[in-house]
């Protein structure tokens, strides 16, 4: 069960507890992420230093989802670095039309992405019961939370879609909230023009899983799903103040929310 895999380091039966580490048992083994890895990174590293704080919170081995903030189209490598960095294999729920990709969309499969078509469908499936699925083998899933860039000026979050905490609800598994500030330095929000030097400071923050425990066991209706996506916003946004030395405003960027779609991946 997913759950059960989840709970492997955490205290029995709570997927909502802080992380209690077990010893480190090395990385995910995937042979198509370790070719990728050993590409990317001399390409990558030269060009940004990324720095982690928290990389505690990321469970060493189980299930998770995690829930980043999304500043720049240059985040997937962001996130995907620093996941790697600390021993998890990163998988994110990436819109299906990259799946059809010549071969670029076999490396996505091969790589254990999982597509997902607006609406929230992919090929007439539900795209939970494929993320569970994964998740049941142990791995970890990515959802951005805010489907999209955020449309605020100033970059804060703006208001979330309920796919990353209704994942994290049904399949019961830790909810891992992510910040991130610096990458737009290397490639500006919407903008095509990359900036890869000088290398650039790239600040990374995890924090305990959100506490779901409200959620659980309880019909998912929407306004439980709204209120807990809104928890998950706010933990984002909290770690992002950090990581920024500043207050985000009072209210999130605004912006329709349907509870019923999952979220896109660039």
């Amino acid at each position: 069960m997913a759950g059960d895999a989840a709970r492997s380091d955490r205290p029995a039966g709570d997927p909502d507890a802080p992380v209690v580490q077990g010893p480190r048992r090395g990385r995910e083994a995937n042979a198509v992420w370790r070719v990728a890895a050993a590409i990317a990174i001399p390409l990558f590293d030269p060009m940004a230093r990324i720095e982690i704080r928290g990389g505690d919170k990321l469970p060493h081995e189980g299930s998770f989802v995690v829930a980043p903030n999304h500043l720049t189209n240059i985040d997937p490598v962001v996130v995907a670095r620093s996941l790697w960095t600390l021993g998890r294999v990163p998988r994110f729920l990436a819109k299906a039309s990259l799946f059809r990709v010549p071969l670029f969309g076999r490396l996505m499969h091969a790589m254990g992405h999982v597509p997902v078509e607006r609406g929230g469908r992919t090929r007439g499936s539900n795209p939970l019961e494929v993320a569970r699925a994964l998740v049941a083998t142990g791995g970890g899933v990515i959802v951005y939370p805010e489907g999209t860039l955020t449309r605020d000026d100033d970059l804060w979050p703006m208001r979330g879609k309920s796919g990353a905490v209704r994942l994290a609800l049904e399949a019961g598994v830790p909810l891992v909230p992510m910040a991130h500030w610096g990458g737009q330095q290397l490639l500006g929000r919407y903008s095509k023009r990359f900036r890869p030097f000088p290398r650039k400071r790239v600040l990374v923050a995890l924090g305990d899983p959100v506490d779901l425990s409200a959620y659980r066991g309880r019909p998912l209706d929407q306004a439980a799903l709204a209120e807990a996506t809104a928890l998950l916003m706010g933990r984002i946004t909290a770690l992002l103040e950090e990581l920024r030395g500043e207050q985000a405003p009072d209210r999130p960027g605004e912006r329709p929310v349907t509870d019923d779609e999952l979220p896109e991946a660039p």
